[in-house]
Parts: structure tokens; C-alpha cells; sequence
């Protein structure tokens, strides 16, 4: 089946889908701060699904106290479900394994499996949002003695099993999955997994639960304190809508895995800094604007005008981006060591287990 009758026949159920509503999409307006629980809040941003376009405004709010940005109202599970959908697989299989097998991911992965060296060797690490287990397979590349198993919702980290690059697979939560794994794993990773949950301080304990005393959690997030988040605004991928449910600052961060007893051992913002920032923004913007694409959610499907028009302009804007993104290889080594830097990562050790 090509891509043209896949479309049409994912239509039918869309559009059925969308004549409920999508009211039932999103969950009540919060009214305080889901980390500290202050009631001065602030609108961040106001944008719609800059990704797949499928329909709907969604909205992040900040706390003024303590500057955790959240999704508000937050997606329900229908509504997760909804936009997840032929993202990472279905229609959007293809896409996302280009993106997350390319080189630059590819030098990421192995920063963070080299980001543990100087702390040991896992015996046992659980990459937890392994998705397809790219970080899995590159990082035995770095350590060859660790067995790695991978934790996901999604039915690709059965294909990772299936391809070699984990050794066991959970498809399910973590907060779920934790009581059976307890003590298992002498390091899991969380890379860019935190901000899709949407509760990151359960996950936090869920992690401290699989985790054997001594062990150590490595997590990688985009930072919402970054100069870029203010500079590009919606078209700043970090705020990545309607994925994104938290953006939690390095502080608040910190202080949490404390109360969990970890020690935070090593922080760095160099190495985790995503090098397509305006790459990102400009491939963001050139997707809003251009005429609409043959997406199944839409109504009805582009016209032959249309199709012709996005075709050509989208050809036409290719050297532009290609160009935006020399521009972002070069400022990289500059960015990467300031505050324009757009991620963060963690890395904790395990106290004794909690009684």
C-alpha cells in the first residue's frame, strides 16, 4: 500500500474521530503549579500542533515562583493518543528513524553513554523512551560489557528487541513496570523523555525504584531557561506542542532528585545542546506556511494547485535551510557554552533504598 491509499484510508478514521470533538482532548485548566503548587501563574505560550498540524491551541504557563512551565490544560490520554499518532510510527516511521539514526543524534548517544564512564561500568542499564533503541545501539559501541534493555509505550522498542539493539523490552509505563523491575539496573537513562510525561515526579520515583544503591540516572531535557526559548518563541522546537507536557528548569530539577536522596554528581549543558536549533525553528515555520499537505486528518485532501504550489516552494526553500543549517554547526561550539545552549543533562547516583 502506498503512501496515497494509506492517507485515504486513515482518513475515514480521523475524520470520524474528529466529529466527537476535540474537547475531550485536553484535560481541566490547572490553577496552580503542578511542582510547587503556587497560584501565580503566567501564559509562556499560545501556539497550535507546529508538527503535524492536526487541530487545536495549546497553551504553556509558567509559574512565577518557581519557573516550571507546563502544558495547560494538559492532554488527556484520548487526547495523547490523538497526537502521538503517526508520529513516531504509521505515517511517521519513516521520518522518525531518519531522525533518530542520523549522525548528529548519533554523537549525542554516544556523549551520554561516555557521560557514565568516569563513574564505572553498568552491568545493567535501562533506557527508558528507547523508542526504536538508537541510544542502545550506539552506546555499546562505548560499552561493549553492559547489557542494555529498553522501556517504551510505543510498539517500537518490540522491534528494537527484534533488531538486536536491546535485550529485553517493556512496552508499558514506567511508573507501572517499576515495582517489578525494583533494584534491577545499575544506570537508566531518561533522554528527552521526562518532558513528554505528564507526571515527571512520579517517573523521578519510578526511576529511583529500578535503580540498585549506588546506581546512576543520566537525563537529558531541553532547558526553558535557554535564550533561544525567548528569542524564537513558538518556533522554538523545545516547546515541541502538543508533545510536551513539562519544562522543568536545571534548579528545580536538582532539588527534586535530592529529595529522592541522589546526589547530583555531574551537570552539563555542552554536549546535550541539539546543533539544529534554527535548522529546527526555520523547518517549523516553512511548514506552517506552505499549502496544506495530504494529511489524513485534514478534511479533505489538498487540491492539484495546491500540491503543485507546496512542491515547488518547499524545493525552492531547501538551500535556504541548508544554509540555516551550516549557520547552526558553526554557532554550535560558541552556543553550546552559554545560556543559549537549548538542553541540559543530570546525572545522579542512588543513595540507600528508601524505606
Amino acid at each position: 500500500m502506498n503512501r496515497t491509499q494509506q492517507v485515504a484510508r486513515l482518513r475515514i478514521a480521523y475524520q470520524r474521530e474528529l466529529a466527537l470533538g476535540t474537547e475531550r482532548f485536553q484535560a481541566a485548566k490547572r490553577t496552580v503549579c503542578p511542582w510547587c503548587g503556587s497560584s501565580r501563574l503566567r501564559t509562556r505560550l499560545r501556539t497550535v500542533d507546529l508538527l503535524q498540524h492536526k487541530p487545536g491551541t495549546f497553551v504553556i504557563d509558567q509559574c512565577r515562583d518557581c519557573s516550571h512551565s507546563f502544558q495547560n490544560p494538559q492532554l488527556t490520554p484520548e487526547g495523547l493518543d490523538f497526537y502521538y499518532r503517526d508520529f513516531y510510527d504509521g505515517l511517521g516511521a519513516a521520518q522518525a528513524e531518519w531522525v533518530f539514526g542520523a549522525q548528529g543524534s548519533r554523537k549525542r548517544y554516544l556523549a551520554g553513554a561516555r557521560a557514565l564512564l568516569p563513574f564505572g561500568t553498568p552491568r545493567r542499564w535501562l533506557d527508558v523512551g528507547t523508542g526504536y533503541g538508537h541510544f542502545p545501539q550506539t552506546a555499546r559501541t562505548v560499552l561493549p560489557a553492559t547489557v542494555f534493555d529498553g522501556l517504551d509505550l510505543g510498539e517500537g522498542v518490540e522491534e528494537a528487541r527484534n533488531q538486536g539493539r536491546i535485550a529485553e523490552a517493556y512496552q508499558g509505563l514506567l511508573t507501572e513496570l517499576a515495582p517489578k523491575l525494583e533494584a534491577r539496573y545499575d544506570a537508566v537513562s531518561m533522554f528527552h523523555y521526562l518532558e513528554h510525561s505528564t507526571d515527571p515526579r512520579a517517573e523521578l520515583t519510578a526511576a529511583r525504584t529500578v535503580l540498585a544503591p549506588g546506581g546512576h540516572l543520566i537525563i537529558e531535557v531541553p532547558d526553558p531557561e535557554c535564550v533561544m526559548s525567548r528569542i524564537l518563541g513558538r518556533w522554538w522546537t523545545g516547546y515541541f506542542q502538543p508533545q510536551h507536557q513539562h519544562l522543568i528548569p536545571l534548579a528545580n530539577l536538582r532539588r527534586e532528585l535530592e529529595s529522592l536522596g541522589c546526589a547530583v554528581v555531574a551537570v552539563g549543558r555542552r554536549e546535550p545542546h541539539i546543533r539544529a536549533e534554527l535548522t529546527g525553528a526555520a523547518a517549523l515555520a516553512l511548514g506552517h506556511f506552505l499549502p496544506p499537505a495530504d494529511d489524513p486528518w485534514r478534511a479533505r485532501p489538498p487540491s492539484r494547485l495546491q500540491r503543485t504550489a507546496r512542491e515547488a516552494l518547499f524545493w525552492s526553500a531547501v538551500p535556504l535551510i541548508a544554509g540555516v543549517y551550516g549557520l547552526d554547526q558553526l554557532l554550535a561550539p560558541l552556543l553550546s557554552r552559554t545560556r543559549f545552549s537549548n538542553a541540559y543533562r543530570i546525572v545522579a547516583r542512588s543513595g540507600a533504598a528508601p524505606r
